[in-house]
C-alpha cells in the first residue's frame, strides 16, 4: 500500500499522486458510525491528546532519550488528559522505559498489580470444596432442621437410641449431593487445567517493569501444594481401573524425572525458506503486498489509522521546513537502535505464566491466552486473521491490523529495543470496542535535534481477544495489556451460578408450614404432658416413680425436644435423598435419550445441572440467539437473475412454511420436489464437464442447480445470453475479499476463507461454473476462465460498510479497459443504475428478485460501467486526497465513493439461502402450539433477523409488525431525558392500541395471565433503543408491550442487554425462562436464564461450557423440554405430594396414640418399623413415580403439545395441591389408626394360657400393616403408568412387612418384647379384618373423586390417554420417531437439503460453515422486511392476502429494448431473447405467489418489483445523496 493512503498531514500535492503506484488499494472507514461520545468526541479527543503532549514536552530541554525526561513527558501528558472518561481507572504498560516515581512504591516495585492470567471458571478448589460445599448446602433450611435434630439425638434425656444410625440419613444426602456438585464441577476444572497450562512463545530474559517478580507466598504455596495433592490422589485412584489414566500417570512421573529440553523455535526467515508451496499459497504471506479487509466483523471505534507520523503538527509556518519534509518521509518505528541487547529470547511458557506488559508471539492456529495489542505480523501490511468462534460462534474470519510503528519488530531482539509506552482504557466487556494509545519517542533521521513525540491511537481493529484463534497468519508478535478476569471474553462470562428449581424453592415454604405444625405438635404435647404430672390426682402421680425432669415444667420442656424427635418423619429426610436420586436418574435417561443424539459430531444431551431438570417442564419463554443456533452457519447460493433470465432450482424453509400453511403435504411435496432437483443437478453437471473439464468442480460442493445456465452457457439460447452469463459470473470472481487456497488433494480443491460467508458462497458457486479464483498477487486476481489463466490487476476496492450496503472493485481488464464492478443491496444498486437505460431489463429483474426474496433467500445486485483512464486517474487524485484526511476521513472517502458509483449497467441478481438448522420451522412451530414463547436476541441488522423470522415460522404472513426504534443523534451529546420522553412516548403510543396504559394493574393481570398472545403482531427493537427502554422508567411499558406480541427480535443486542431483557421479563412476570445459544456473547444470558442451553457444534463451546443442558442441534430443544421436561416436572410435582403425604399418615398414627400415653413420647411402633417406613416399606414405589411414570408416551407429547401447558401455569405442584394432600393424608391417619385400635381394644391377643400379651408394639402391627398397604395403594392409584417395574416393586413393599416381621419377631435377642408377635398377630381374626377394612376406608373417598373428575371434569391428559386408549395415535407408533422429532432430511424442514442428488445422504456441508457475522460487515444486503405500525393490516380489497405486487410478465419474447447510449458500453446488447423453458422452481414460487402475499412488502425495505421500478438513480449533490434515499418509502403515506 502506498504511503499517499494515510501520510500525515492533511494536505496533499495532487499532482504528485499522478505517479503512485496503482496496485491494489482498500478503502477503510469505520464500519459503523459511533455516536455520542464514542463518535468524533472520541477522535477529537485523541489528537487533542496529542497535541497537549507534545506542548508539554516541548518544555523539557534535555535529551528526551533520557529516563527521567520520558517521566515528566509521561506526566505532563497524563495532566492533559481530561477529557478521557474514567481517568483514575485507565491503565498505562510501559514498555524498556522505567516507570514514572509515582508508579513505584519506597522499595521501588510497582504499585498496581494486575491480575493472573490464571482463570478459574469452576466453583471449587480441592481446598474450598469441603467448606464451601457445605455452606451451600446449609442454606437449604430443612438440612438445618436435620442437622439439630442429629445433634438432639446425642443427648439420651430426649429419648434418641442411636446417635450414629440417626445421622446416617443426614451424613448420606449431604455426601451424595456433595459427589453430585463435584462431578458437576470437575469437568469445569479440568479445562480451566488445560487452559492455564496451555503454551504461548513468551519473551523470557528481560525484565517486564509493570509487574514485580512473582514471589509465591505461603498461602499461594499451601494451595498449589493441596491441588497436587489431591490431584495425585484422584489420578491414582482413576489408574485403578482405566487404562490410559495409568499411561498418563507414568507419563508425568517421567517428565518430572527427566523433563524435556525445549528445541528452539525456528527463526522467521528460516520458517519462510522451510514453507513448502501449499503453505504459501494458504497464507496470505508473500502472496501479496497490499492484501487486507478493512471491513472487520466488530464495531470499530471510528479513529482514523493514517499512515506514520500519526500526530497532529503544528508548526510556524517558515520555520522548520525541513523538519516538516522529513516528517512527512518518516517512517514509525518504536526501536530504539541504539539501545544495547541482553540476549532476551522467545521461549515457550505456559498461558498462567503471563504478566501484562509481556510480548508474546504467536503461531497459525494458536489461540489468544490474554488480550494482546497487536505489533507486528508476518504479513508486510501487518494484517493478520483471526477466527472468533469461542467468542460469538462464528467460524469465518475476521482481519486485524498490527499498529503501524510495530511493524519494524521481527526478532527479539527489536523487542528488547523498542521502547513505548500503551495508555488503555480500564477493562470492559464491550468485544466491539476499544481505545487506547500507543506513545513513543522518535528520532529524525535527517535532523539533529531532540526526538519527536509519537501517538498512534488503538482501536478494536488492532486488539487479538483471548479466545481467538489465529488463522493464514505464520505468526503475530504483540504484548499484553488484560490477563486473566480483566479480558473481555472473562468479563463476559460472568460467575457460574448456583441455580436451584422452582419446585425447590418452593417447597421450602411447604416445608416451613411442616415446622409450623410439627411445632404445635410438640408444644401440645409439651403442654399435656406438664398438666399431666403437675396433677396430684391421677394413677401417673402414685404409681409413676416420678418425671424425668423432676418438676412438671421440665417436664413439658424436655418432652417438647423429645416429641421433635419422635415425630420428626413429618418433614422427611428421604424425601431430599430421593430426589436427589430421581433427579440424577432423570440425568441419566436424558442423556442416554438416542433421539437427542446428533451422530455427525458425536453429541448426545448433556445434563450439566441435574437438579433442575423439572424447570424444563415449566418454561414459557424461550431466548434465543440466531447465529448458529437458529441458523447452520451455512450460505448457499440458490437462485440468480441474469439478462432478465430466472436460474436455479431450490425448496427452501420459507416456500415449505408458506406450502404447509396452505394444507400442503409438505413431506411428498418435498420428494417430489427434490426428484426433480436431483435431475437437474445431474444434468446441470453433465452439461457444466462438457464446456470445461474443471478440475475443481465437484458434485457434493455445487449447490447453483441450473441446468438452463449451463445450458446458456454453452451458446444453446444465443451469444448474448451466453456473453451476459460470463461477465456475470466473471464479475462474482473478481468483486470480493476473499483468499483462496488450494488443496492437493486427487481431485486438487480451490477452498475460500471469507470475512462474510456471502461472498464465499458467491465465490464458491463462480468457481463450479468455471471461473476459479486461483489466488492473489502484489497487484489482482489471478483466475482461471473457462480452462484459460488469466490476471486481472485490481486497481482499487472498495468496500463494504453498513451505510453504503454495496462493495466495488475497480479492475484492469487484460484487454486494458477499466471496469467498476459493484454489487450491493437491491435498493441501492438500482438507485445508482443509469437512468433511461435496460427499463425492460431492471423490471423482470426486479419481478425475479421479489420472487427470490419470498422464498426467504437473501438477494442482491450486481452491475458494472466501464471507466476511461483520465475518468479513473480523475477520482483517484480525489480518493488519495480524502485517504489522506485526518478530519472526517470516512465521510470524504464515502463522498468520493459515492462519485464513481453512478451510471451503473445492471447485469443481474443473486438469492443466497441463510441455511437453517435442520427442523427448526417446525420445532419453533411445536414450542409456539405448547404456549411457549420465543425470543430471538441477536447482533444482526434488523431486516436479517426478520428475514430469518419468516423463514423459522416465528414471523407470518398476516402479522404486523412494531418497529420500536429511537435513531441516534449524530450530535456529539445527546440529552438523555429527551432519548426517555421519545421512548416513552412511543411505549405509549403502541400501548393505547392494545388498550392498556402500563399501570401496575395492567402488569398484575399480565402475570396471572399465560395464554399465548394473538398471532396479529409481532415486535422488533435494535439495542439503542433498548437501551433507553430497559431503564426502569420505561422497563415496565416495554414489558407489557411485549407481552402483546406473538414473537419479539431484539437487534443489535450486547451480550449485557440480552442478560438484561431474560432478567426483565424472568423477574416481571415471575415466569420460568430458557435461553439457548452458542457462542460466548451468549453465556450471559444462558447463566441468567432459569435453564440455559448451549448448542455444542462445530462453533465454540463456550456456552456449552457455561450451560446446564448441552445439545447439538436446536430442533433436540422440542423433545428436551415437551418430552422430558414435562415428564420431569409431572413426575416430581406428584412424587413430592405423595412423600407428604405417606409422612402425615405415618406421623399422626404415633400422634393420635399420644393421646392415650398422656404424650410421654413413647412409640407406638417397633423401632424397627420406624427405621424402615422410610427406606423400604413406603419409598421405593414413590420414587419409581418419579423416574418412570408416564402420562402419555414421548410420541403423543410431541403430536399434542398443548399437554405442556399444565406446566406453564404450575399446575402440577401448587399449595393447594399440598394441603389437599396433607389433608388426605390426615384423614387416612385418623382411620389408620383409630379403627384398628377399636379392633385391638375389643380382640386383644393372648397367649395358650389365656395371659393377655396385648401391648403397644402389637398395637403398632395392626396400625403399621394396613397403613403402608394403604400408602403404596395410593402412591399406585396416583401413578399413570402401571408397568411391571412398579407392580413388582409395590408387591414386594408390601410383603416386606409381613417378611420383615415374622423373621424379626423370630429372634429373641432381637426383638425383646416383640418376640413372637408375628405369629400372636397373624393369628388373630381382628387382624385381618383391619388389614382389609382400613385400605377400603382410606382410598375409596380418593377413588370416588378421581372417578368423578376424570369422567365429569377431565383434565386435557385425561381425553387424551381415553383417544390414545382408542387408537387415535396409532400413527405415530409405525412412524419412526425421528420424523415426528423432525430433523430428518426427508421433512420438509431439512427441505433446503434438497439440492443432493440422494437426499438421505448426511453428508458435509458443502461449503466451510460460518456464521450469520455482524450484519454492518457483510457485502451482501440481505432481502429485508418491512416493519409496519399496527394499522392497515389488511389491503384495500379486505383481503388476508393483498395483491400481488409484481407486474405480471409472460416468458414470451418482449420488445427491443432502446439502444444503450454510453459509448464504451458495447457488452450490452439493445434486445434480449427471453427463453421460453420449464423451469420448476421459478413456476412454483410464481403460483404460490397469486394467493400468499407477505404484508410487509410495501415497505421501504422489502425487495418487492413495485419499489425497485419506482427507485431511479440520481445525479444529485453528494452530500444531498444519502438523506434523500433514506427518506425513500412507500409507506410513508400510509403512516400518515
Amino acid at each position: 500500500m502506498t504511503n499517499s493512503l494515510h501520510p500525515a498531514s492533511a494536505t496533499v500535492d495532487p499532482d504528485a499522486l499522478e505517479h503512485t503506484d496503482l496496485g491494489t488499494q482498500r478503502s477503510r472507514w469505520a464500519t459503523r458510525r459511533m455516536t455520542i461520545k464514542s463518535g468524533g468526541s472520541k477522535r477529537k479527543a485523541l489528537f487533542d491528546r496529542q497535541a497537549k503532549t507534545r506542548a508539554a514536552n516541548e518544555k523539557n530541554d534535555g535529551d528526551q532519550r533520557d529516563p527521567e525526561a520520558q517521566n515528566q513527558a509521561a506526566s505532563a501528558g497524563d495532566e492533559g488528559e481530561e477529557e478521557d472518561e474514567d481517568e483514575a481507572t485507565n491503565r498505562t504498560v510501559f514498555f524498556n522505559i522505567p516507570l514514572p516515581d509515582h508508579l513505584k512504591d519506597e522499595e521501588g516495585n510497582p504499585i498496581l498489580t494486575y491480575p493472573r492470567n490464571k482463570i478459574r471458571t469452576a466453583k471449587y478448589t480441592p481446598l474450598s470444596f469441603i467448606p464451601k460445599n457445605l455452606w451451600f448446602q446449609f442454606h437449604n433450611i430443612a438440612n438445618v432442621f436435620f442437622l439439630f435434630l442429629v445433634i438432639l439425638v446425642f443427648f439420651p434425656i430426649f429419648g434418641g437410641e442411636n446417635p450414629g444410625l440417626n445421622s446416617v440419613p443426614l451424613i448420606f444426602i449431604v455426601v451424595v449431593t456433595a459427589i453430585k456438585d463435584a462431578i458437576e464441577d470437575y469437568r469445569r476444572t479440568v479445562l480451566d487445567i488445560e487452559l492455564n497450562n496451555a503454551t504461548v512463545h513468551r519473551l523470557v530474559h528481560w525484565t517486564n517493569v509493570n509487574v514485580s517478580d512473582d514471589q509465591v507466598g505461603l498461602w499461594r504455596q499451601f494451595k498449589k501444594a493441596t491441588s497436587t495433592f489431591f490431584g495425585g490422589i484422584w489420578r491414582a485412584i482413576q489408574s485403578l481401573w482405566s487404562k490410559k489414566a495409568k499411561e498418563e500417570r507414568v507419563r508425568r512421573k517421567q517428565l518430572k524425572l527427566a523433563p524435556p529440553e525445549e528445541e528452539p523455535r525456528a527463526s522467521i526467515e528460516t520458517q519462510r525458506t522451510k514453507r513448502n508451496i501449499r503453505d504459501s499459497l494458504a497464507s496470505p504471506f508473500g502472496n501479496r503486498d497490499s492484501f487486507h479487509s478493512a471491513a472487520n466483523d466488530i464495531q470499530m471505534t471510528p479513529v482514523p489509522s493514517p499512515s506514520t507520523p500519526h500526530i497532529r503538527i503544528q508548526l510556524p509556518e517558515d520555520e522548520d521546513a525541513r523538519r516538516v519534509q522529513a516528517l512527512q518521509n518518516l517512517t514509525s518505528d518504536v526501536i530504539n537502535y541504539q539501545r544495547p541487547v541482553q540476549g532476551a529470547r522467545f521461549k515457550k511458557d505456559t498461558w498462567k505464566s503471563i504478566n501484562v506488559g509481556d510480548f508474546v508471539r504467536l503461531y497459525s492456529d494458536d489461540e489468544m491466552p490474554a488480550d494482546i495489542i497487536i505489533l507486528s505480523t508476518s504479513d508486510p501490511d501487518g494484517a493478520c486473521y483471526v477466527e472468533t468462534k469461542n467468542l460469538d460462534g462464528e467460524t469465518n474470519l475476521k482481519v486485524r491490523q498490527a499498529v503501524r510503528c510495530g511493524r519494524p519488530l521481527k526478532h527479539a531482539r527489536d523487542c528488547e529495543r523498542a521502547e513505548f509506552r500503551i495508555e488503555s482504557e480500564p477493562p470492559q466487556p464491550n468485544l466491539y470496542k476499544y481505545n487506547g494509545a500507543i506513545k513513543w519517542q522518535q528520532a529524525i533521521p535527517e535532523l539533529s535535534g531532540e526526538p519527536e513525540d509519537m501517538t498512534e491511537p488503538i482501536t478494536i481493529d488492532n486488539m487479538l481477544l483471548r479466545g481467538c484463534n489465529l488463522r493464514n497468519t505464520e505468526w503475530v508478535l504483540g504484548v499484553v495489556v488484560f490477563t486473566g478476569h480483566d479480558t473481555k471474553i472473562m468479563q463476559n462470562a460472568g460467575i457460574t451460578p448456583t441455580k436451584r428449581s422452582r419446585i425447590a424453592r418452593e417447597m421450602n415454604f411447604s416445608v416451613i408450614c411442616n415446622f409450623v405444625i410439627l411445632f404445635f405438635m410438640c408444644l401440645i404435647a409439651a403442654i399435656v404432658n406438664g398438666v399431666s404430672w403437675a396433677k396430684t390426682d391421677s394413677s401417673l402421680y402414685y404409681f409413676d416413680f416420678g418425671s424425668i425432669g423432676g418438676s412438671p415444667s421440665m417436664s413439658g420442656f424436655i418432652t417438647f425436644f423429645a416429641a421433635l424427635i419422635c415425630l420428626q418423619n413429618l418433614i422427611p429426610i428421604s424425601l431430599y435423598i430421593t430426589l436427589e436420586i430421581v433427579r440424577t436418574l432423570q440425568a441419566i435417561f436424558i442423556w442416554s435419550d438416542v433421539e437427542m443424539y446428533y451422530e455427525p459430531i458425536d453429541q448426545p444431551c448433556i445434563p450439566k445441572s441435574w437438579n433442575i431438570s423439572d424447570d424444563v417442564g415449566q418454561i414459557e419463554y424461550i431466548f434465543s440467539d440466531k447465529t448458529g443456533t437458529l441458523t447452520q452457519n451455512v450460505m448457499e447460493f440458490k437462485k440468480a437473475s441474469i439478462n432478465g433470465q430466472p436460474y436455479g432450482e431450490a425448496y427452501t424453509e420459507a416456500q415449505a412454511g408458506m406450502q404447509k400453511r396452505a394444507g400442503v403435504d409438505v413431506e411428498a411435496e418435498g420428494e417430489k420436489i427434490r426428484a426433480e432437483i436431483a435431475d437437474a443437478k445431474v444434468r446441470a453437471l453433465a452439461g457444466l464437464r462438457r464446456i470445461n473439464d474443471n478440475p475443481y468442480l465437484h458434485d457434493d460442493d455445487i449447490t447453483f442447480i441450473a441446468p438452463d445456465f449451463v445450458a446458456d452457457l454453452s451458446g444453446e439460447s444465443g451469444m448474448d445470453q451466453q456473453e451476459a452469463n460470463e461477465k456475470f459470473m466473471l464479475a462474482l470472481a473478481l468483486c470480493h475479499t476473499v483468499i483462496a487456497e488450494r488443496s492437493f488433494d486427487d481431485p486438487p480443491k480451490m477452498k475460500f476463507k471469507a470475512q462474510s460467508p456471502d461472498e464465499e458462497a458467491l465465490v464458491a458457486t463462480a468457481r463450479d461454473m468455471g471461473f476459479v479464483v486461483l489466488g492473489h498477487s502484489s497487484d489482482g486476481i489471478n483466475l482461471n476462465v473457462m480452462g484459460d489463466d488469466r490476471h486481472y490487476q485490481i486497481l482499487n476496492t472498495i468496500e463494504f460498510n453498513s451505510s453504503r450496503k454495496r462493495m466495488s472493485s475497480i479492475v484492469r481488464m487484460p484487454n486494458g479497459k477499466i471496469k467498476l464492478i459493484c454489487k450491493g443491496a437491491d435498493s441501492v444498486i438500482y438507485a445508482r443504475l443509469k437512468r433511461g437505460e435496460q427499463q425492460s431489463l431492471r423490471k423482470e429483474t426486479a419481478d425475479h428478485l421479489e420472487l427470490f426474496a419470498r422464498e426467504g433467500l437473501r438477494t442482491l445486485c450486481i452491475a458494472e460501467k466501464e471507466l476511461t483512464e483520465q475518468q479513473y486517474r480523475s477520482w483517484k487524485k480525489e480518493h488519495d486526497a480524502a485517504a489522506a484526511a485526518l478530519d472526517e476521513r470516512e465521510e470524504k472517502l464515502e463522498a468520493v465513493a459515492e462519485t464513481i458509483e453512478q451510471d451503473l449497467y445492471l447485469l443481474g441478481g443473486t438469492a443466497i439461502e441463510d441455511r437453517l438448522q435442520d427442523g427448526v420451522p417446525d420445532t419453533i412451530a411445536i414450542l409456539g402450539d405448547a404456549g411457549i414463547k420465543l425470543w430471538v436476541l441477536t447482533g444482526d441488522k434488523v431486516e436479517t433477523a426478520i428475514n430469518i423470522g419468516f423463514s423459522c415460522n416465528l414471523l407470518n404472513n398476516s402479522m404486523d409488525l412494531i418497529h420500536l426504534k429511537i435513531d441516534e443523534s449524530d450530535g456529539v451529546e445527546v440529552n438523555e431525558e429527551t432519548m426517555y420522553e421519545q421512548a416513552e412516548k412511543e411505549l405509549d403510543r403502541y400501548l393505547h392500541a392494545f388498550g392498556i396504559e402500563g399501570s401496575d394493574q395492567d402488569l398484575k393481570a399480565a402475570i396471572k395471565n399465560h395464554e399465548p398472545p394473538p398471532p396479529t403482531h409481532g415486535l422488533v427493537i435494535d439495542g439503542y433503543t433498548l437501551r433507553w427502554v430497559l431503564d426502569e422508567r420505561l422497563r415496565q411499558k416495554f414489558l407489557l408491550l411485549c407481552k402483546q406480541c406473538r414473537s419479539v427480535l431484539c437487534c443489535r443486542v450486547s451480550p449485557a442487554q440480552k442478560a438484561s431483557v431474560v432478567a426483565m421479563v424472568k423477574n416481571g412476570l415471575d415466569v420460568m425462562t430458557l435461553s439457548i445459544g452458542d457462542g460466548a456473547n451468549d453465556v450471559a444470558m444462558i447463566q441468567e436464564a432459569d435453564v440455559g442451553v448451549g448448542i455444542a457444534g462445530v462453533e465454540g463451546r463456550q456456552a456449552a461450557m457455561s450451560s446446564d443442558y448441552a445439545i447439538a442441534q436446536f430442533r433436540f430443544l422440542q423433545r428436551l423440554v415437551l418430552v422430558h421436561g414435562r415428564w420431569s416436572y409431572r413426575r416430581l410435582g406428584e412424587s413430592i405430594s405423595n412423600f407428604f403425604y405417606k409422612n402425615v399418615v405415618w406421623t399422626f398414627a404415633i400422634f393420635w396414640w399420644m393421646i392415650y400415653c398422656h404424650f410421654d413420647i413413647t412409640y407406638l411402633f417397633d423401632y424397627s418399623y420406624i427405621l424402615l417406613f422410610n427406606v423400604v416399606f413406603t419409598s421405593v414405589p414413590v420414587g419409581l413415580m418419579g423416574v418412570f411414570d408416564q402420562d402419555v408416551s414421548d410420541k403423543v407429547s410431541l403430536a399434542v403439545p398443548q399437554l405442556y401447558r399444565r406446566g406453564i401455569e404450575r399446575l402440577e405442584w401448587t399449595q393447594v395441591k399440598f394441603w389437599l394432600y396433607m389433608s388426605d393424608g390426615l384423614y387416612q391417619s385418623v382411620i389408620c389408626f383409630f379403627v384398628p385400635y377399636l379392633f385391638f381394644q375389643a380382640a386383644r391377643p393372648v397367649t395358650d394360657n389365656g395371659l393377655d400379651i396385648a401391648d403397644r408394639m402389637r398395637l403398632g402391627a395392626y396400625v403399621a400393616h394396613p397403613a403402608v398397604f394403604v400408602i403404596n395403594g395410593y402412591i399406585m392409584m396416583n401413578t399413570y403408568q402401571w408397568d411391571w417395574i412398579l407392580l413388582l416393586v409395590v408387591f414386594i413393599s408390601d410383603m416386606f412387612i409381613f417378611l420383615f416381621t415374622g423373621i424379626y419377631t423370630s429372634i429373641e435377642s432381637a426383638s425383646g418384647f416383640y418376640y413372637h408377635a408375628a405369629a400372636e398377630v397373624y393369628g388373630e381374626a381382628s387382624f385381618w379384618a383391619v388389614f382389609f377394612l382400613v385400605p377400603i376406608m382410606c382410598l375409596f373417598p380418593r377413588f370416588a373423586i378421581k372417578s368423578v373428575q376424570k369422567v365429569y371434569f377431565p383434565y386435557d391428559v385425561d381425553i387424551i390417554r381415553e383417544q390414545e386408549r382408542l387408537g387415535m395415535f396409532k400413527h405415530l407408533s409405525s412412524t419412526p420417531l425421528d420424523k415426528e422429532v423432525v430433523g430428518d432430511h426427508k421433512t420438509a424442514g431439512s427441505a433446503s437439503s434438497s439440492n443432493s442428488s440422494n437426499h438421505n445422504n448426511n453428508k458435509k456441508p458443502r461449503h466451510q460453515v460460518f456464521g450469520s457475522v455482524d450484519e454492518d460487515l457483510r457485502p451482501i444486503y440481505p432481502p429485508s422486511t418491512a416493519t409496519r405500525t399496527t394499522t392497515h393490516q389488511h389491503s384495500q380489497n379486505n383481503s388476508d392476502s393483498t395483491g400481488y405486487t409484481m407486474n405480471r410478465m409472460s416468458l414470451e419474447v418482449p420488445g427491443q429494448q432502446g439502444q444503450q447510449g454510453q459509448q464504451g458500453q458495447q457488452g450490452h446488447r439493445a434486445g434480449r431473447p427471453s427463453l421460453d423453458r420449464v423451469r420448476p422452481s421459478y413456476d412454483r414460487i410464481r403460483a404460490s405467489m397469486d394467493q400468499v402475499r407477505p404484508s410487509f412488502e410495501a415497505s421501504n425495505d422489502f425487495t418487492s418489483a413495485a419499489r425497485l421500478s419506482r427507485i431511479e438513480s440520481s445525479h444529485s449533490a453528494i452530500g444531498r445523496f444519502r438523506p434523500r434515499l433514506r427518506g425513500l418509502s412507500l409507506t410513508k403515506s400510509a403512516h400518515n
